[in-house]
């Protein structure tokens, strides 16, 4: 289990920007956001299609550098840190979910979930055991032994959202989480990532285009020319 330290930000950015220069014409996407997320924090994250909202949640992972500020994780700048380094921070404090769940499809349901585990050394009952665990506390013990392609886009998600909740991470960053799902399917996914979000204290950082996700969230930004502006907050 990651430390949750008391009142300190799990997440935080400052005066990150990012600019691609891949096709020699320079885009610049993030000119400077800032962002803090306590422990338990519920935020979305809005904007257009093409606003960076992806791209931020990426650099938030530590999945790409920014090319100008800083992004801290439990303390810790992910932006300083060599590759290894960054990766092992990741794998120890952060959780990922994205719109399509990029589960393994060689692997099931168990085996997807219990991976986070073993990749942090665990020994290989143990994570499946807890796989097993949470895989039940999801609704899916019936499943456990199924494969990806062998799931409902529903329960390929909750498969998901359980492996990246396994290692009890500070914060879940998701993508899109339920854009790929119908109406109903994607109500019963939210109710699990904020009950998850209760029992766990996990912060959950969410980009959507979902109004109903957004509004379950307590805080709600919107990307606008790279900039990241509050739009809504509990009264």
């Amino acid at each position: 289990m990651s430390e949750r330290p008391a009142g300190e930000a799990v997440l935080r950015c400052a005066h990150l920007a990012k600019t691609y220069d891949d096709t020699g014409v320079p885009c610049t996407v993030l000119t400077d956001v800032n962002l803090e997320v306590r422990p338990g924090e519920r935020v979305a994250v809005v904007g257009a299609s093409g606003s960076g909202k992806s791209t931020l949640l990426h650099l938030l992972g530590g999945l790409d550098l920014p090319s100008g500020g800083e992004v801290w994780v439990a303390g810790e700048s992910m932006t300083r840190l060599g590759d290894a380094a960054r990766s092992r921070l990741r794998n120890r404090a952060l959780g990922f979910v994205y719109q399509f769940h990029h589960l393994l499809p060689e692997f099931s349901a168990l085996e997807n979930v219990a991976l986070p585990l073993l990749i942090r050394g665990q020994r290989p009952a143990g994570a499946r055991a807890a796989a097993g665990r949470l895989l039940a506390q999801v609704g899916l013990e019936a499943r456990l032994q199924h494969k990806p392609g062998e799931l409902s886009g529903g329960e390929r998600q909750r498969v998901a959202i359980a492996r990246a909740v396994i290692t009890r991470p500070l914060a879940v960053l998701a993508d899109e989480p339920t854009g790929n799902l119908d109406r109903h399917t994607a109500a019963q996914v939210l109710d699990l990532m904020l009950e998850l979000n209760r029992d766990q204290g996990t912060a959950l950082v969410v980009v959507t285009h979902d109004s109903r996700l957004a509004a379950r969230m307590q805080r709600v930004y919107e990307l606008v020319d790279g900039v990241l502006c509050l739009r809504a907050e509990p009264g």
